[in-house]
């Protein structure tokens, strides 16, 4: 079974950054990201599979998700992050999901 790992999270101010990793053991064809925030239902962030690319649509326009193959690593770029981003963030594929990793904005 493939192995996830992300790491890349934490505390940031409004309107500021953070960038994601997602660190695979088998390939990165199909990877989401997803988030769950305290006393709410887990959220789709984004996609990649393949060369395609889908976002929630909470996100379009401020998150970019990518991949470096050679690194067997897809990453979530957040940008203009706000309150409403505060979550735990996790990947998946079709098999596997990690553990997550902890994103707070906040002033």
């Amino acid at each position: 079974q493939v192995q996830l790992v992300e790491s890349g999270g934490g505390s940031v101010q409004p309107g500021g950054s953070l960038r994601l990793s997602c660190v695979s053991s088998g390939d990165t064809f199909s990877i989401s990201w997803w988030r769950q925030a305290p006393g709410k239902e887990r959220e789709f962030v984004a996609r990649i599979y393949g060369e395609s690319l889908l976002y929630g649509d909470m996100v379009k326009g401020r998150f970019t998700i990518s991949r470096d193959r050679a690194k067997n690593t897809v990453y979530l770029q957040m940008n203009k992050l706000n309150g409403e981003d505060t979550a735990v963030y996790w990947c998946e594929n079709l098999d596997s999901r990690g553990r997550g990793t902890q994103v707070t904005v906040s002033s």
